[in-house]
C-alpha cells in the first residue's frame, strides 16, 4: 500500500537501542498509518506492540488528526516500535509545542539509553567468566 502524499508534513527521527524510525506527520481526516509501505497491523500484528506504536497519538491528544508514514531500519521488532512512538512524539512538537507537557509526562520524549553492553576478551559474554575449576 503506498500513499503519494504532497504538502507540508511535519518530520521527526526516533530510536531506541539500534532501530531507527524517520516519522512524517501529515494532516489528515484519520489517523492511519504507513511503516514501509505496510499497514500498521501489517507490521506490527501483535496488539500491544501497535498500541505502543500508536500512543503518542492517542494520548498526547493533539487537535488533528494524522496521516503517520514511518521508515523503519535496524533493532528487533520491540525497539522499533518504541522507536517509532518516539518519533511521533518529537514529531508532534514540531507540529504544536504545547503538547509538549502532556507527551513529557507520559515519558514519550526520553530516548532510552539502555542497550547491549559489548563483549570483553576473556570473558563468555559482557561480564560472564569462564568456569573455574580448582584442579
Amino acid at each position: 500500500m503506498t500513499t503519494k502524499t504532497t504538502g507540508k508534513y511535519f518530520e521527526a527521527v526516533g530510536r531506541r537501542k539500534t532501530a531507527i524510525a524517520r516519522v512524517r506527520l501529515f494532516i489528515d481526516s484519520k489517523n492511519h498509518y504507513t511503516i514501509n509501505d505496510k499497514t500498521l497491523e501489517e507490521y506490527f500484528p501483535v496488539r500491544e506492540l501497535a498500541n505502543t506504536v500508536s500512543d503518542a497519538i492517542n494520548k498526547g491528544k493533539p487537535a488533528e488528526k494524522f496521516f503517520v508514514s514511518i521508515k523503519l531500519v535496524g533493532g528487533g521488532i520491540s525497539a522499533q516500535a518504541e522507536a517509532a512512538r518516539h518519533g511521533i512524539a518529537r514529531a508532534l512538537l514540531v507540529y504544536d509545542i504545547q503538547l509538549r507537557g502532556a507527551v513529557k509526562k507520559l515519558g514519550f520524549l526520553k530516548r532510552d539509553p539502555r542497550a547491549k553492553e559489548r563483549r570483553k576478551f576473556g570473558l563468555k559474554k559482557a561480564r560472564k567468566s569462564p568456569q573455574w575449576s580448582k584442579r
